[in-house]
């Protein structure tokens, strides 16, 4: 077990709010509000790749 507290574990979802900013949140956490599944889930360095393969925008939807 990791007893390391800044290391979580377990399966993360890929989440993304209407901003089209991108976030990776607990599969087994409700979402918080604004926020949506994107459609990847995975290890939590899965996610970030993921996220770091498809955010090629940062800039918010909004001022694009």
């Amino acid at each position: 077990m990791n007893t390391d507290s800044t290391v979580p574990e377990g399966t993360f979802a890929v989440v993304m709010n209407d901003e089209e900013q991108y976030s990776i949140w607990p599969e087994t956490r409700d979402l918080p509000t604004g926020w949506r599944r994107e459609g990847f889930a995975g290890s939590r360095a899965a996610c970030l790749d993921h996220i770091e393969a498809v955010w090629t925008d940062m800039r918010p939807l909004s001022i694009r």
